[in-house]
């Protein structure tokens, strides 16, 4: 079992931003049917996560709103959290029916569940075609190979996993780069002091899910700052 007592980093260093950023980049996009880009954002909701929960709230919102001009994006909610709960929310297209079904949640110790969302990730994807996937966490339970063939099918589905790591527990990180790399995806620690940073990259991928590398590019154009790295990786 991991240990959760860890001192979170100060920031995230800017070379593991700017190899996100390149991830991201480099990631080929499927448009989902009938126009929407279509996400999966799961959390991890366990006691741990609880004084950054509310963060994620407000931060999420504006992964629509960079969206909008593309054609919107569809998102369903994934959490797991105390004994052996994890749920989903329906698909939705707008931040405030998102922050409502949030809201409701509240963090709850237990061990973690990310098999099950990586699961239900697949399942979803073989329903209708998801663009990408989004997992906040900060630490890992389970049987890392299971996760990493989890991931793996992921990966020969299209569906990337962009992994969001809070603080820097070392065997969390080993497992999060592997479903990330193994999904076609990215990874990225983060801290609390980070939300305008993770902000931003949480909107990259949004972007990215919605119009693919054409609309990241126009987007880093205007955002500037980290997601700005994004267009000097692809050129």
């Amino acid at each position: 079992m991991a240990s959760r007592d860890r001192k979170l980093p100060s920031r995230s260093a800017s070379a593991e931003v700017e190899m996100f950023l390149a991830r991201v980049a480099a990631t080929p996009a499927t448009r989902a049917e009938g126009g929407r880009g279509r996400l999966i954002f799961a959390m991890d909701a366990t006691a741990s996560r609880a004084p950054t929960w509310d963060i994620a709230c407000e931060i999420q919102g504006r992964m629509f709103e960079e969206t909008a001009a593309l054609g919107g994006l569809e998102i369903q909610l994934v959490f797991y959290r105390g004994f052996g709960e994890c749920k989903h929310s329906k698909w939705v297209t707008d931040s405030r029916s998102l922050v409502r079904q949030m809201t409701r949640v509240h963090c709850l110790g237990g061990r973690t569940q990310i098999a099950r969302m990586l699961r239900h990730a697949i399942d979803e994807n073989k329903r209708r075609k998801v663009n990408a996937l989004v997992f906040v966490g900060d630490c890992m339970e389970e049987d890392v190979d299971e996760l990493c063939h989890l991931a793996g099918e992921l990966g020969l589905q299209g569906v990337p996993v962009f992994v969001f790591h809070e603080g820097d527990e070392p065997i969390a990180a080993g497992a999060f780069r592997q479903i990330a790399r193994l999904s076609n995806g990215a990874y990225c620690s983060f801290d609390m002091g980070s939300a305008g940073q993770l902000r931003a990259l949480l909107s990259a991928v949004a972007i990215y899910a919605a119009g693919g590398r054409r609309a990241l590019e126009d987007y880093g154009k205007r955002a500037g700052g980290a997601v700005l790295q994004i267009t000097r990786q692809m050129k």
